[in-house]
């Protein structure tokens, strides 16, 4: 059961991120045609910040990583436990890099995709989900903070949050 919750939940992750918010991002763009059969210096950009947007979204190596080390997943959706909560603080492998290394890729997988769509309501959609994402940051910062305490703030001190 343990499993299939957690499947489900990077299911989930993977549907909404890469998936249904940029579909929203498109539609409230006026639902531009994606791909004209040319490619400009700006849509070649565009899938390559998308690319490697994706690949740190959802590397294998993050997902493999916190689950071998962490023992489990930080993130909780404002509070409510999405996936079992992380037992060990993460702080090698893609997490010595910046401690948001999963949502530091889908910032630069939407970045990619207000790029492609060329729309100023794709921008705002993305800087609307950012907020909303710096907020639910926070509450799990918090939650890490009293799981770990004085680890986590030493964590915090040597690397960045993106």
């Amino acid at each position: 059961m343990k499993k299939l919750r957690e499947l489900l939940g990077y299911l989930l992750g993977g549907l909404v991120f890469v998936l249904l918010v940029p579909w929203g991002m498109w539609w409230l763009s006026g639902r531009p045609v994606l791909w004209d059969g040319g490619v400009s210096w700006r849509v070649a950009l565009a899938w390559e910040l998308m690319a490697v947007g994706l690949a740190l979204a959802l590397s294998v190596w993050t997902i493999v990583y916190m689950r071998r080390k962490g023992d489990g997943n930080p993130m909780d959706a404002f509070g409510h436990e999405v996936a079992p909560r992380t037992k060990y603080l993460m702080t090698e492998g893609p997490y010595r890099i910046n401690r948001n290394p999963m949502l530091t890729g889908v910032f630069a997988y939407l970045a990619g995709i207000c790029l492609w769509l060329w729309a100023w309501q794709a921008v705002t959609a993305f800087a609307v989900f950012v907020a909303v994402m710096l907020l639910q940051v926070r509450t799990e910062e918090n939650r890490l903070r009293k799981d770990f305490g004085d680890d986590y703030e030493d964590y915090c001190r040597r690397t960045r949050r993106f």
